[in-house]
């Protein structure tokens, strides 16, 4: 696969005076420490979403919030996401506890293959943030893959296909008839699977231009996304299959390591996300909440 070079950016390496930024490598994620996530100032709260901007995905260190306080941080971003086919926690209908015991031997773990959250929703999350209560000593870790380099990396006259095309999105896959008792109960969450909520299609462009940083990024995933719009499932399916490949290419990614209290929080509107599943033996307790976004638009 030939990987061009992105575009280089020209503004100098932003300057924060309220919080520590430490890049996780060279294509995006960034931890961030010196932050109390109970008493965001207004200028530490904008320079966490300045770093967002920046990084699009974020690990704020040492936290260790109640379920209310994680409810608190989240609505500081924007007003809570929905989760269509999960149960939230009876007191916490927005929040996802997320929990898997050491005696567990499913390999199976949720949202366990590369995608953005909930693309098959009219207006899909903007952010998906994670609260880690208790971690393995070892495994477990997130992979992120950065979408606006998977753009900016393609030919331009690929880059100009792509921005004619809208593509299919639908939870089917995931949530379809056919997952009913393959994944009802994961991870201690009760999960909803076929209806017609599940077999519904969006349409959403397969280039997306953010509304804060202005830049363009490809919006498809291998789970939610099934097809092109006005193209038989044989026309769509390479173009797919290699959009999903190229933008998981080592060169887009960083991996966070988990620590205990980190708050994970990451963009949907340009990255991927793959949890890695190699702890069993291990107990994994997290929480997890959305800020609700915007209908996908290329400007």
């Amino acid at each position: 696969m030939l990987i061009r070079a992105a575009t280089a950016k020209t503004n100098a390496p932003r300057k924060y005076d309220h919080i520590r930024v430490a890049p996780l490598g060279g294509s995006m994620g960034a931890e961030i420490s010196g932050v109390d996530a109970r008493n965001l100032s207004e200028p530490v709260l904008a320079e966490i979403k300045a770093a967002l901007a920046d990084h699009l995905a974020v690990f704020i260190l040492d936290q260790d919030l109640s379920v209310d306080e994680f409810e608190a941080f989240t609505l500081r971003f924007g007003q809570f996401g929905d989760d269509p086919f999960i149960e939230g926690m009876p007191d916490h209908p927005h929040v996802l506890h997320v929990r898997k015991e050491a005696d567990e031997m499913a390999p199976v773990i949720f949202g366990g293959v590369w995608h953005s959250d909930w693309s098959f929703l009219e207006t899909p999350p903007a952010y998906t943030l994670l609260h880690a209560k208790e971690i393995p000593p070892f495994g477990g870790d997130t992979i992120y893959a950065n979408c606006y380099l998977a753009y900016e990396t393609l030919s331009d006259e690929m880059r100009r296909v792509l921005e004619s095309l809208f593509a299919l999105h639908s939870a089917e896959r995931g949530y379809g008839a056919q997952m009913k008792g393959i994944h009802s109960f994961v991870e201690h969450m009760k999960i909803k699977t076929g209806g017609d909520d599940s077999v519904r299609q969006r349409i959403h462009p397969l280039v997306r231009t953010h509304p804060v940083t202005k830049r363009k990024s490809i919006y498809v995933n291998p789970v939610y996304t099934v097809g092109i719009k006005g193209m038989d499932p044989e026309e769509s399916a390479p173009i797919l299959s290699f959009l999903n490949e190229h933008m998981r290419h080592e060169n887009f990614t960083c991996r966070f390591r988990w620590k205990p209290g980190a708050i994970a929080m990451w963009d949907n509107r340009c990255c991927l996300h793959h949890p890695v599943s190699d702890y069993l033996g291990f107990r994994r307790e997290m929480y997890r909440t959305t800020v609700a976004g915007e209908k996908p638009f290329l400007a």
